[in-house]
């Protein structure tokens, strides 16, 4: 991490060498605070589906009690039935006994209200009962919602994501083996473009088969209003050669990034608020580079699409 902060301080000293500090103090800014963001949704999708382990939980042990407390009034009822029997036997014994003894009578009387009472008791018992399995059902149904809409939200999620993979692909299928490639995973959407599709080496100005392939991907963008998209320049370790306002491949990166968002924002239809632009120069590799294949494979744009987790956020608050 200290490595990190420390490339990350001698970086934006060379930037502030070659580009107007306010804008790249801008892009950093807006990095950092997408990073940011994209770290909280992330903790947040995990509270999210924590909440729902625990709420699965909670809902399988109230089940649980919930039949132990029926298990209860069942043989409360039983009680109940036996204890009715008996005092209906014991009215015969009373009638029977009355023309006999006023002993017996009496006593018969006091036993009857003394099952009497206990009756009572355990029809007051069984109400209780009655009413706190109610109270639990109510609590039960109430969680199962809960666990229900977040299973909704998350099933829908990904089924955006993986329609969303879908529509891109038959968008770019023609660039697909040109050095584009489009993946899911980690809950996110990878449009990954090597610069051999868009740029020329060391230029930023992104040719003719590149701008059909990024107008390809605005048109599923600008059906798509609800995802974040974050569109990232990488290089390979082979330092920056060339001239004019770019000192290194950090630079350069941010600079092709930046290109590609300009060019997705040649279509009306995409919110310029769900773009970001970003730089991770060198950083980021996904190859070796001490090979031509591999240094190939990491020069490239990445574009990392996300649906937005608001109504997820929404319900883990309430």
């Amino acid at each position: 991490m200290k490595t990190q902060y420390l490339l990350l301080f001698i970086t934006i000293g060379l930037l502030g060498a070659c580009v107007p500090k306010k804008d790249l103090v801008n892009l950093q800014t807006r990095y950092d605070n997408l990073q940011s963001q994209n770290d909280l949704l992330t903790k947040k999708l995990e509270a999210c589906e924590k909440s729902k382990s625990q709420l699965t939980s909670d809902y399988e042990k109230s089940q649980n009690r919930l039949e132990a407390l029926q298990k209860d009034y069942e043989e409360l009822s039983g009680d109940y039935n036996e204890q009715t029997s008996k005092l209906q036997n014991l009215e015969a014994s009373y009638n029977a006994l009355e023309q006999n003894s006023s002993e017996l009578l009496q006593a018969n009387a006091k036993r009857n209200r003394d099952l009497l009472k206990q009756l009572e008791d355990k029809e007051k018992a069984l109400a209780e009962e009655q009413k706190r399995l109610e109270q639990l059902q109510k609590d039960l149904d109430k969680r199962s919602y809960r666990i229900e809409q977040l299973e909704n939200l998350i099933a829908s999620k990904d089924a955006k994501l993986n329609n969303l993979k879908n529509k891109l692909s038959e968008a770019l299928v023609d660039f697909e083996g040109r050095g584009l490639s489009v993946e899911q995973r980690d809950g996110k959407v990878y449009v990954s473009m090597e610069n051999k599709l868009l740029f020329a080496s060391g230029s930023w100005n992104v040719g003719r088969e590149g701008q059909k392939a990024i107008s390809e991907l605005a048109n599923v963008l600008a059906q798509n209003p609800d995802i974040s998209v974050l569109i990232e320049g990488h290089t390979d370790n082979v330092p920056y050669g060339g001239n004019g306002p770019l000192k290194d491949n950090w630079d350069l990166s941010t600079k092709r990034a930046t290109e590609v968002l300009k060019l997705l924002l040649k279509n009306n239809s995409i919110n310029p608020q769900n773009l970001t632009a970003a730089g991770r120069g060198k950083f980021a590799p996904v190859a070796s580079n001490t090979n031509k294949s591999g240094r190939a494979k990491n020069r490239r744009i990445e574009v990392v699409l996300e649906p937005q987790l608001d109504q997820i956020n929404k319900l883990l608050e309430e």
